[in-house]
């Protein structure tokens, strides 16, 4: 299902965060949403999931203007996986916490019925967490949570996927696997990412926030540039396709610091042309 976020402005406690924001995620594509600290990645993506109402502007997930949306409703089409929150779960096991995943789907009444079992068994068997279902899970691993929480995501069977930050503290190969994982989903998906090169492996497009503007947006070879490595990030680097296919990003030896004298300025505009 197609995301449209069009025009978002968002204000907190009276300070501008976020200044028209415009982005795309086509059904079935992955855009990952870079920037650093403080540029309004997360911020944005509260607006998308419902927990932060725009000052001013639309998101829609389809058709429907998520705001206008019942909360059940909109809960069925977008999922968000946060990052990982250990500390609150209150014992529960790994399977009670998929479990959770289906509560929009349930009635008033709340019982669990066959098509409830279904999608909590296949959202397990797809994440690769069958082994230890029914351990606590605050007793795993930074990687295993993970997979729960995206496997809890997918028992929800959205159309949407939001993910803030969810390779945070894995290791290498934990953030490969999960990576994967995400992309064999097939479900649109807006992922938030400080890992620039996480993100040229993962996402079809990039788009990149600066002081809560999007600045760059479009497919990662042409968004990573040079100037905008150095003007929104603060490094010298390139970014190339290697022969296996994948997006690599090689920084330069010296910090930006040593070369900023020696390098024309190079502002940056909101599209990928004006980069």
């Amino acid at each position: 299902m197609k995301l449209t976020v069009d025009q978002v402005h968002v204000e907190l406690e009276g300070t501008p965060v976020l200044h028209g924001v415009d982005l795309e995620v086509l059904p079935g594509a992955v855009v990952g949403l870079v920037g650093p600290n403080g540029s309004g990645k997360s911020t944005l993506l509260r607006t998308v999931y419902r927990s932060l109402r725009p000052t001013q502007g639309i998101v829609r997930v389809g058709e429907d203007d998520v705001w206008r949306l019942a909360p059940r409703t909109a809960a069925r089409r977008t999922a968000a996986v946060l990052q990982d929150p250990a500390g609150s779960t209150g014992g529960l096991s790994v399977t009670e916490i998929v479990e959770l995943g289906r509560t929009p789907h349930h009635g008033l009444v709340g019982r669990e019925g066959p098509d409830d079992r279904r999608a909590v068994a296949d959202a397990i068997d797809r994440c690769g967490i069958r082994p230890f279902a029914t351990r606590e899970y605050a007793s795993l691993s930074g990687g295993e949570r993970q997979r729960v929480l995206l496997a809890r995501a997918l028992a929800q069977q959205p159309r949407l996927l939001v993910l803030d930050e969810l390779t945070n503290h894995l290791d290498i190969r934990a953030r490969f696997e999960l990576l994967d994982l995400i992309r064999s989903t097939g479900v649109s998906t807006l992922a938030v990412l400080h890992d620039l090169d996480l993100a040229a492996r993962l996402c079809d497009l990039i788009v990149v926030l600066d002081h809560g503007r999007a600045v760059a947006a479009g497919p990662v070879l042409d968004v990573l540039t040079p100037a905008v490595m150095r003007e929104v990030f603060g490094v010298e680097a390139s970014t190339t396709r290697h022969e296996d296919g994948v997006v690599r990003i090689v920084y330069a030896a010296k910090p930006i610091a040593e070369t900023a004298n020696s390098l024309p300025a190079c502002p940056l505009g909101r599209s990928v042309e004006q980069s």
